[in-house]
């Protein structure tokens, strides 16, 4: 198969043709027809995701047909279009039991844990717990933005937040978390305000649903006109980007009693960020994580892209080839393109 590839952090990955994987007893190989390009993909080509075993094919939002499966898959079949969740359970051990596969204590990872999905077909094990059917209307482009990003903003807004109509949600960064997110906060009736120091994002944040837009580059103290905005602060708060700066204000910018959603990574020299503890307590503010989302809760995701309420496709800013895919994975810590990016052609 045609693959990225690379065996040193932050060497310029190579396109190879390396060995077809083979399915596992329980697992699947999936022929990738659309892949996403995250930046997760980028923490883990520099070195920032200790799972990573060298050499790696990056890779984990993913969509494409069943091209072979394991004697122990039951549910799945050759030839069924399916997409999978970006962290994945084994289906045995506690948290799988309860329904929690997101923090399964062995989870698999497509791309971290294992080989991924920016190659023409990547090995998906446990198929029967992690697997998710496609929607014949659904395209594979739409699809495979689904896989970590959008999934994981729809957990943080819906179960994580419990966000409520006619609640006020900021979100800070509008990359595609960010932008997912305000999408999703507005289906649901609430008011979110977007936060970022793109105009171009800021522009394309109020076409999604944003009522209101903070550029960082000008506004001062971003937690202020947040809280000016919503008269007492926001609700709910999401840090869709991962930084220090982006934390502090998240948790800043809350009114009493408010929810703030970490969704955006915090690793390397950005790992143990500063968090203003004596409004957490004072304030009795609620802290949560959010880690992609099981592939059980799929099916709410699924309807309300069906029936029209929410448009991930919306999202994807341009579709790329796997060539394209290794400059753009290179850049990504400094890409200002709007949307996600889609690897479509192998």
């Amino acid at each position: 198969m045609k693959a990225m590839y690379y065996d040193a952090f932050e060497r310029m990955p190579e396109i190879r043709t390396l060995p077809d994987p083979v399915p596992t007893e329980n697992g699947v190989v999936v022929k990738v027809e659309a892949t996403g390009l995250c930046r997760s993909d980028w923490h883990g080509w520099m070195g920032h995701d200790p799972d990573i075993r060298l050499p790696h094919v990056p890779g984990h939002e993913l969509a494409g047909t069943i091209a072979a499966a394991g004697r122990g898959v039951l549910r799945y079949r050759i030839g069924d279009r399916v997409t999978v969740p970006f962290v994945s359970g084994c289906g045995r051990c506690f948290e799988c039991r309860s329904g929690n596969s997101q923090v399964c204590e062995a989870q698999f990872q497509p791309g971290f844990t294992h080989w991924g999905s920016f190659a023409e077909y990547v090995a998906i094990d446990f198929a029967d717990q992690n697997l998710v059917r496609l929607p014949e209307s659904m395209d594979f482009a739409t699809a495979a933005s689904l896989g970590c990003r959008f999934a994981t903003s729809f957990r943080a807004v819906v179960d994580q937040a419990r966000v409520q109509g006619g609640e006020w949600v900021a979100v800070h960064g509008c990359g595609g978390v960010g932008l997912s997110a305000i999408m999703i906060a507005a289906a649901l009736g609430a008011n979110p305000i977007a936060i970022d120091i793109s105009a171009e994002k800021l522009d394309l944040a109020r076409k999604l649903g944003a009522v209101a837009a903070i550029d960082g580059r000008v506004t001062q103290d971003v937690a202020s006109a947040v809280r000016e905005i919503t008269r007492g602060g926001a609700h709910v708060s999401l840090d869709a980007l991962g930084s220090p700066v982006t934390c502090f204000n998240s948790i800043s910018n809350l009114r009493r009693r408010g929810r703030h959603v970490q969704v955006g990574l915090m690793l390397a020299e950005h790992a143990t960020p500063q968090i203003p503890m004596a409004q957490v307590i004072g304030h009795e503010l609620e802290i949560y994580g959010s880690h992609g989302m099981q592939a059980w809760r799929y099916d709410a995701m699924l309807a309300m892209i069906t029936s029209g309420k929410l448009n991930p496709r919306q999202l994807i800013g341009r579709e790329i080839s796997l060539d394209e895919a290794v400059p753009a994975l290179a850049a990504m810590d400094r890409a200002i393109d709007l949307g996600i990016s889609v690897i479509t052609r192998f």
